[in-house]
């Protein structure tokens, strides 16, 4: 079943009163279970993607469906939308610093209306998944790089999302640490069916996902797929 899907989206910046095109026409279509890596180099739209795909920003052109129905980015529903459907996962972890692991992780599900002790149960349960249960009670400059993005994988999971988008997850990590956020995705995608889009620079760690894409001049290419023969988008 679809749980996010792009279609023909096109953006654009200006920039000293040049206008730069970073996406034209690119669709990506994601399935429950999928793990989609996207590649490209260094300022070619990946993280504009991604932003678009998740609300945070506004395509000039093209449509966003979540679970197949649209989503405007700029209606006053997306927050939400984001908040319920949409887990985020970036190169920085973002926590807060003055909370604990277990009250980072609770905090969206606290955002959404649910009281603190159910969000704290449900925080405690998913850091117990992740290798964590040692480390709730811990602030964030008390975790290793690993940990704390671990921790931010917690936070993006915690209401269960049709799908979590990541830019980045291990770029500011070691090889040891980045290869146990790795191993994470991979684990939670196989063992709970969860959908991921990851944008990395990693083609080595690209290579684990069921379909690779390249981004270039605007445009997304399938350069790898379990089931499928490449084709452009």
């Amino acid at each position: 079943m679809q749980c996010l899907a792009g279609y023909s989206l096109s953006k654009s910046y200006i920039d000293s009163d040049q206008s730069i095109q970073v996406l034209t026409d690119a669709t990506l279509e994601v399935n429950e279970a999928d793990l989609i890596c996207i590649t490209g180099q260094s300022g070619c739209g990946k993280s504009t993607m991604l932003h678009i795909l998740g609300l945070l920003d506004a395509p000039d052109a093209g449509r966003v469906l979540i679970r197949g129905k649209e989503i405007n980015s700029v209606m006053s529903e997306a927050p939400r939308i984001r908040n319920s459907e949409i887990g985020f996962v970036f190169q920085f972890h973002y926590l807060v610093e003055d909370l604990t692991a277990k009250e980072n992780v609770a905090l969206p599900m606290i955002i959404a209306g649910y009281s603190s002790s159910i969000a704290s149960r449900h925080a405690i349960e998913l850091l117990a998944k992740l290798g964590l249960a040692d480390r709730q009670n811990r602030y964030p400059n008390q975790l290793s790089g690993g940990e704390q993005q671990r921790v931010s994988l917690a936070r993006a999971l915690i209401n269960n999302p049709a799908i979590v988008l990541a830019d980045e997850p291990t770029g500011n990590l070691d090889p040891k640490h980045s290869t146990e956020v790795w191993e994470m995705i991979l684990s939670l995608n196989k063992e709970r069916g969860q959908a991921f889009v990851v944008v990395t620079h990693d083609h080595e760690s690209a290579k684990l996902a069921t379909m690779t894409y390249n981004l270039a001049n605007g445009r997304l290419s399938l350069m790898h797929s379990d089931n499928k023969s490449p084709r452009s988008s």
